[in-house]
């Protein structure tokens, strides 16, 4: 495996995945992270989430990387491409059932549906060996909750046991989950801080939860404690429909040579009461006034919020 990559007193991320270009909803979540970063003095990240090849779109990898130069979003260091860390992945899966809080799942998509989405632990006793999903085995309800401060949203809590249920970390295909790759990524980047949309918060109490798994050895079980990593998320922008904007959803590309544009548009979104003026200014020139004024809590405490109507 690699050698993790050097620690710094912040360090954020950014993490699209190669199924499209971004739009004003990803360049929301790039421009506050990476403003986030900036106005600590921090490193910002870039890692490309390529594991589910059905549903990357050839090229898109090399249009959301430009699309992050042409914004001025330049990040610190090496790309780092999530096709990469498959090892990495095994190794995490493989400490997990040795543990013993991981285990082998055969059910068929329509029983999980029935069960409302909640998995019951029906193959948690159960030999399973073939053509199976690797679920994670969390807590009992009364020990299950799992709460966190969030830098925009503020306090939030999930019962694990009653909200999400045993989830899974590897696919049945063999595809690894979203939820084990980032956990397994955040930790190798020593990633501090993580701002990102809103339609992630649920997920945060499970990542919070597998980075706890993944610290124990065989002989100790994992408990629910306090997280290691701090978590800011933003409202979603969402179509005329109230949709969120997404590249299932339609959501048009950011339009190149509209650069300086949509970066005062953003900023105006987020709240960060940019000068009307500096919207006919260059991206370098929008860039620094905004990381010399950032400010996460002036962002709007909402799930959601329409985007401009230019997008």
């Amino acid at each position: 495996m690699k050698t993790a990559i050097k620690s710094a007193t912040y360090i954020g991320r950014f993490a699209p995945s190669p199924t499209g270009p971004l739009h004003f909803g990803s360049l929301v979540c790039a421009l506050a992270s990476f403003l986030d970063a900036r106005s600590h003095s921090g490193r910002w990240l870039v890692r490309v989430e390529d594991i589910d090849p059905p549903r990357e779109i050839p090229g898109a990898t090399t249009t959301i990387l430009q699309q992050l130069t042409d914004h001025g979003l330049i990040w610190d260091g090496e790309l780092l491409y999530q096709s990469t860390r498959i090892e990495a992945y095994r190794d995490a899966i493989e400490n997990l059932q040795r543990s013993g809080v991981a285990y082998n799942c055969d059910c068929p998509r329509q029983r999980i549906t029935a069960l409302g989405g909640i998995y019951d632990g029906h193959c948690r006793d159960r030999q399973v060996i073939e053509n199976a999903a690797v679920r994670l085995r969390v807590p009992a309800q009364s020990e299950s909750t799992q709460s966190f401060r969030d830098l925009v949203m503020g306090d939030y809590s999930q019962n694990l046991a009653t909200e999400a249920g045993d989830f899974v970390v590897q696919r049945r295909d063999g595809l690894f989950s979203y939820q084990l790759a980032v956990t397994v990524d955040d930790q190798f980047q020593n990633i501090s801080h993580i701002i990102r949309g809103a339609d992630l918060i649920d997920s945060t109490p499970r990542q919070i939860y597998l980075q706890n798994c993944l610290n124990f050895s065989a002989d100790s079980s994992p408990t629910i404690s306090s997280p290691a990593l701090t978590y800011g998320h933003l409202p979603m922008a969402t179509n005329a429909e109230g949709q969120k904007l997404s590249k299932q959803n339609h959501a048009a590309a950011l339009i190149a040579g509209e650069e300086s544009q949509n970066l005062w548009l953003a900023l105006e979104w987020l709240q960060q009461q940019p000068p009307a003026e500096l919207n006919a200014e260059s991206v370098e020139r929008i860039l620094d006034w905004a990381i010399g004024n950032w400010s996460i809590e002036s962002i709007p405490k909402q799930i959601a919020l329409p985007a401009p109507k230019h997008y």
